[in-house]
């Protein structure tokens, strides 16, 4: 009699931040015995990214290829630190470098073996190639500054092959990554680039994920169609560029954005309302969700809203057509899902656990945010998917409504937040959002408080590895494995 196979656990996050409690991940699935699938947006528009969006279009993959060099395991060392290599910081030494890259000559090739070798390098020779044929000097050539040599393999393999997907999944392969136990999916399988927009409650605009992540002017969009930005002047220079960008696309997403700070950042004039894709003139469409990445939700025990930036790496990915449904496990964007106290989300269909892990800190997206206020970003974002306003329970009916700022309120329903967090994990000490305990409980959401500790010059509260993991084991169920002997007490509050 065949067995069917376990349900797995589903990630939601972007690159950087998340990749520290990638273990702790892992190793929550080996012990389940079950696979573990990242979701991941495409809307980042900087760093090294905005100069491959700029000369190649296509999917923003910064954070894509981030975790994938994550996963790659010990035994693969060097072609690890081969796709995490930058190159220089200045325009002439960084294309100088990449020349002895793509010739074999540069040192960080002597320890991979020749095959790997070969096979990476021939992606790299072929977007080097690409490279040539677009460039138009003296007014437009490809900026090698601080380029990631990882970048540059899934855009050779992604022009190569033509297939975004299979840029992926040659990258998990030359590096060691067992797609049956591991799986990282774009939010949206295209090759395409695909931007987004945050509407603030003072009602302005800022355009692009770099800007809404780092220090920048707001770009307003208009909201009526009939009143469209006035077409940037062009000059002798512009006129000669050609790149992959459509003509009067918006300056903020045709601006290269390499030189980036992700260490120091200016509050927002307001906080955030809401998040939506927009094409490169600045409407508003509405993507569907990766179908891989649907197919991986209909299929899980669990869901973990990763740490990381709120609006830019886990709300892009919720918005999406179709994530709203399958975490709430409606079968349908219009259909709700009602759960009777102390319910379970698992008889709706959906995941049996959908937990949040809060930020130690807030940053320039979540100013002045509390726990309560995540959980609604979250909710919100979800139900736009469904093409639902959350706010449609406290007689708001318009989409482009909703505020989060509403949400932070207990008024929603125990019902409705059920659908998309049924946990939030915490750590307590300075700068860490506050936790209200009697706003989660009249939601039905479970408070788990763990361990965590100060990191890095900044003094930042941190996971600790071993508290966290034992507090999703204790919610998804940890496998056969016993609590470790000597485990710090009180580590895990439920």
């Amino acid at each position: 009699m065949a067995t069917s196979s376990p349900r797995g656990i589903v990630v939601f996050s972007g690159g950087s931040a998340a990749n520290n409690l990638v273990d702790v991940f892992s190793e929550l699935a080996q012990q389940k015995q079950c696979p573990l699938s990242y979701i991941i947006p495409i809307s980042d528009n900087g760093g090294s990214s905005s100069e491959l969006i700029r000369v190649f279009g296509g999917p923003g993959i910064g954070d894509i290829r981030s975790r994938l060099v994550r996963l790659i395991p010990p035994t693969h060392t060097p072609i690890r630190t081969l796709f995490n290599h930058r190159l220089q910081p200045s325009p002439i030494p960084a294309s100088t470098e990449w020349l002895t890259i793509v010739s074999g000559t540069h040192p960080l090739w002597d320890p991979i073996p020749t095959p790997q070798r070969e096979l990476i390098r021939s992606m790299l020779l072929h977007l080097n190639l690409e490279i040539l044929k677009r460039a138009r000097p003296p007014h437009s050539t490809f900026n090698f500054t601080s380029a990631s040599i990882g970048n540059m393999f899934l855009t050779g393999a992604r022009l190569f092959s033509g297939s975004f997907e299979s840029s992926i999944y040659l990258l998990s392969l030359i590096g060691g990554v067992n797609p049956s136990l591991v799986a990282v999916i774009p939010a949206v399988n295209s090759n395409f680039t695909h931007h987004i927009s945050a509407g603030l409650e003072d009602g302005s605009v800022i355009t692009g994920q770099n800007s809404i992540s780092h220090p920048s002017a707001p770009t307003a969009v208009p909201s009526d169609p009939n009143n469209q930005p006035t077409p940037p002047q062009t000059t002798t220079a512009t006129n000669h560029i050609e790149d992959a960008l459509p003509p009067f696309s918006l300056p903020t997403l045709s601006h290269p954005q390499i030189t980036i700070s992700k260490t120091r950042f200016s509050p927002l004039p307001s906080p955030i309302q809401r998040i939506w894709y927009i094409n490169t003139y600045g409407q508003e469409i509405h993507p569907s969700a990766n179908p891989k990445a649907l197919e991986t939700l209909s299929r899980a025990e669990a869901v973990i809203f990763s740490i990381g930036s709120l609006w830019t790496s886990i709300a892009p990915s919720l918005v999406l057509r179709g994530v709203g449904a399958a975490l709430s496990g409606s079968g349908s964007g219009s259909d709700s899902v009602n759960y009777s106290s102390g319910g379970d989300a698992m008889s709706a269909g959906g995941p049996k656990a959908k937990i949040l892990l809060l930020n130690g800190s807030l940053d320039r997206e979540t100013g002045g945010m509390d726990a309560a206020g995540f959980i609604g970003a979250v909710v919100q974002a979800a139900e736009e998917s469904k093409g639902v306003c959350p706010l449609s329970q406290l007689s708001q009916t318009s989409v482009s409504s909703c505020s989060v700022a509403a949400t932070r309120s207990p008024s929603l329903s125990h019902s409705t937040v059920r659908q998309y967090v049924t946990h939030l994990i915490h750590m307590e000490g300075d700068g860490v959002p506050a936790v209200d305990s009697t706003v989660l409980g009249g939601w039905g959401v479970e408070g788990v408080r763990v361990y965590g500790r100060r990191r890095g010059e900044d003094g930042k509260m941190a996971y600790d590895d071993r508290a966290l993991g034992q507090a999703l084991e204790a919610i998804v169920g940890g496998g056969r494995r016993r609590r470790r002997e000597g485990s710090r007490r009180n580590t895990v509050e439920m």
